[in-house]
C-alpha cells in the first residue's frame, strides 16, 4: 500500500499547527461546546478530502481542465504552501481577514466555527484539495480510491486527537516546539511538490522526460 498520499495530506493538513487558531477560537466555551467543535471539525475535514477524492476529476473533466495542467498547478500551490510552513506557519495559512475576526465574534456568541475557518481554510484549503484530486487521479482500483478516502478518516481522528488534547499539546510542546514540528512537514511537502510539479510538466512536455 502506498502511504505517500497520507504523508503528504498529513503534512498540508497537519493538524499541530492549528493547535493554537483552536484554542483562540474556542476561549469560553464550554466543555460541551469544545467537544462539538472537536467532532464538527474533524468530521468535516474528513468531508472535505472523501468529496475531493471522489468528485474532483468530474469537476475538473467538466471545466475542460488536463490533469497534467491541475498537477502543475496543484505543485506549486504545495510548494507556496511549503514555504509559509518554512516560516512556522500553516500550509493553509491566511491573514486574519475580516471574515475570520467575524468567525471570533460568531464563536463569541456561542455560535459554532468548527467548519469556517478552522476546517476550511484552516485545515484543509485549496492546498488540500489539488493533493487529494491528483492522488484520486493515480487510484487505478476500487481499493486504491478506497484507500485514499480512509486517509481522510485518518486526517480526521488526527485532528480530532490534536484537537481534544489542545491545552496539553501547546502546554508540552509551546510556541517553538510547535514551529520546529511545521518546518520538518513544509521541508517534506516542499519535496513531495518539487515531485508532483515535475510528473505534471513531463505530461505537458514529453521531451522533458529525456
Amino acid at each position: 500500500m502506498d502511504f505517500k498520499p497520507l504523508v503528504t495530506l498529513l503534512a498540508v493538513v497537519n493538524p499541530l499547527a492549528i493547535v493554537p487558531f483552536f484554542i483562540h477560537y474556542t476561549q469560553g466555551f464550554s466543555s460541551q461546546q469544545r467537544r462539538d467543535t472537536v467532532v464538527t471539525a474533524s468530521f468535516s475535514a474528513f468531508l472535505v478530502i472523501a468529496t475531493s477524492a471522489i468528485l474532483g476529476l468530474e469537476v475538473l473533466e467538466f471545466f475542460g481542465i488536463s490533469l497534467a495542467s491541475f498537477q502543475v498547478g496543484g505543485g506549486m500551490l504545495l510548494l507556496i504552501s511549503s514555504m509559509n510552513m518554512l516560516n512556522a506557519q500553516p500550509a493553509e495559512a491566511k491573514p486574519l481577514t475580516k471574515e475570520l475576526e467575524q468567525g471570533a465574534e460568531k464563536a463569541a456568541m456561542g455560535a459554532s466555527i468548527a467548519v469556517v475557518p478552522l476546517t476550511i481554510p484552516l485545515l484543509t484549503g485549496p492546498a488540500t484539495i489539488s493533493t487529494v484530486v491528483i492522488y484520486a487521479e493515480r487510484a487505478q482500483t476500487f481499493w486504491q480510491m478506497a484507500a485514499l478516502v480512509g486517509y481522510g478518516v485518518v486526517i480526521g481522528l488526527a485532528t480530532a486527537v490534536c484537537f481534544a488534547l489542545a491545552d496539553p499539546i501547546a502546554r508540552v510542546l509551546g510556541k517553538t516546539g510547535i514551529n520546529v514540528m511545521t518546518r520538518l512537514m513544509g521541508l517534506i511537502l516542499a519535496a513531495l511538490a518539487v515531485e508532483v510539479m515535475a510528473l505534471g510538466l513531463t505530461k505537458l512536455f514529453p521531451a522533458l522526460a529525456h
